[in-house]
């Protein structure tokens, strides 16, 4: 049995119907793309929420770490020292 080709040297499948089937392949493609592309965005977007938070911990880990640097490295502040007794009596007894 031979298979009837249409002019154009198509099977013998409507053109209509060729074109239909073609749209329906396009669009299942595209929402598969779309899809995935939405996959990926929201991927994406949760990796930096993640990354974010983590940057957040280091700013606090670090800024413990300078607190607990200053109390340690150095002493409590010291007041200002005042003039002891005695240098008062030697300035005064100066001028």
């Amino acid at each position: 049995m031979k298979e009837r080709r249409g002019r154009d040297g198509h099977d013998g499948k409507d053109p209509k119907q060729s074109t239909a089937d073609m749209t329906v392949f396009v669009q299942n493609l595209l929402q598969q793309m779309q899809t995935r592309f939405q996959q990926m965005s929201d991927s994406i977007v949760t990796k930096i929420d993640e990354m974010g938070g983590r940057i957040n911990e280091l700013e606090q880990s670090i800024n413990d770490l300078r607190a607990e640097m200053g109390v340690e490295s150095s002493p409590s502040p010291v007041p200002p020292t005042k003039p002891q007794l005695d240098d008062v009596k030697k300035e005064e007894g100066s001028a």
